[in-house]
């Protein structure tokens, strides 16, 4: 079963965002990061949605595209009062220049995926499908109309 929202505007979709991330706060560490793959046109709301979710894990810095650097590293403020177990880091990536996934292996991928205390949100998550871990959680957004947005949600290679 896949999930869908449609947001009508930028405000409902940081909502969703901020909800979708405590949700996230509330699940169990695994033995690696928590992924989530943001995909779809340009100008979709990827990053919109981003700083909701970011908001939502308590990231007080603002949120924008690291397409020039690639990635961004946020403290996730939200547990700082909690237990040791929970989550520290937010990674955001940006694909959108990546050409092939060894590109993103190169800057020390696999490292950042590997331990569970990070939320990893790598938007154009296509570009990098090959190496992105089996339990990777893909966000697709369509455009509707000028302000409306459709997001699907599952599973890298199959239904949340």
């Amino acid at each position: 079963m896949k999930k869908q929202y449609l947001t009508t505007g930028p405000t409902q979709t940081k909502k969703l965002g901020e909800k979708l991330a405590k949700e996230t706060l509330k699940r169990p560490l695994k033995k690696q990061a928590f992924i989530l793959g943001l995909e779809g046109d340009l100008g979709g709301g990827k990053t919109t949605f981003l700083q909701g979710f970011a908001k939502g894990l308590g990231v007080k810095e603002k949120i924008l595209s690291p397409t020039f650097v690639i990635f961004r590293k946020f403290k996730i403020r939200v547990n700082s009062c909690s237990n040791s177990r929970k989550f520290a880091n937010l990674y955001h990536i940006d694909c959108y220049r990546i050409e092939k996934p060894k590109e993103i292996s190169d800057l020390g991928f696999k490292e950042i995926i590997q331990n569970p205390k990070n939320i990893v949100v790598i938007e154009w998550a296509d570009k990098i499908r090959k190496i992105l871990p089996e339990d990777t959680i893909i966000l697709k957004f369509h455009f509707v109309n000028k302000n409306k947005r459709e997001i699907m949600i599952r599973l890298k290679d199959g239904e949340v």
